[in-house]
């Protein structure tokens, strides 16, 4: 199987997962209360945060966040969706190969990496250990998450791959410490960690 392409995210795909009151799985609360708790964690880290990237902004719930919690930061959303692109004025770039200039402190990517293939996945993975110098997070659904009934079926896309939770490990673990939460941290940051502060390696 192939990874989503950009088609699939057009107009219609937005309505149903982010607009409509009966579908939508994006919930800005949760996003809201996830925002302040990453944000929290990384001022109590004293992880320098002046650029964020979000690749695979969506609509940009994470915007405003990184704007309230770090002001001095600059916010770079990057899509693959032509849509959002022309409506919100992202950066049209894929998490696959999207380049920048510089690595940045602060890296999103939310609901993005299960609708890439395996090969294509591998390649995001790499490229966020490129992207980021300081601290990344992830959220991805894993085939784990399905086995354990914690995954609505009934609204959650059904273009997304089943990859095993051990699979994003793995791919992350060469370039960041886990510090759970769906938070990483760069092996280039120059920030110390208590050893209970990371997850086991």
């Amino acid at each position: 199987m192939e990874s989503a392409d950009a088609a699939t995210f057009d107009e219609s795909y937005y309505a149903r997962y982010y607009f409509d009151k009966k579908t939508k799985v994006a919930d800005p609360r949760h996003v809201e209360r996830l925002g302040a708790f990453v944000s929290a964690y990384l001022k109590y880290l004293r992880v320098p945060v002046q650029r964020v990237l979000d690749v695979g902004c969506g609509v940009g719930l994470w915007r405003d966040i990184v704007a309230r919690h770090f002001p001095q930061a600059t916010y770079q959303g990057v899509e693959i969706s032509e849509y959002l692109c022309a409506r919100y004025g992202w950066e049209r770039g894929s998490i696959v190969d999207y380049q920048a200039q510089a690595p940045f402190d602060f890296v999103i990517c939310q609901g993005v990496l299960a609708y890439l293939s395996p090969v294509d996945l591998k390649r995001a993975l790499r490229n966020l250990g490129t992207l980021s110098h300081g601290a990344l997070y992830v959220e991805a659904v894993t085939l784990e998450d399905y086995e354990n009934d914690i995954v609505d079926e009934d609204l959650t896309d059904p273009l997304l791959f089943r990859h095993r939770a051990e699979l994003y490990r793995q791919g992350l673990s060469r370039k960041f410490k886990g510090l759970g939460g769906g938070l990483w941290l760069s092996r280039r940051a120059d920030v110390p960690l208590f050893s209970l502060e990371c997850a086991v390696e």
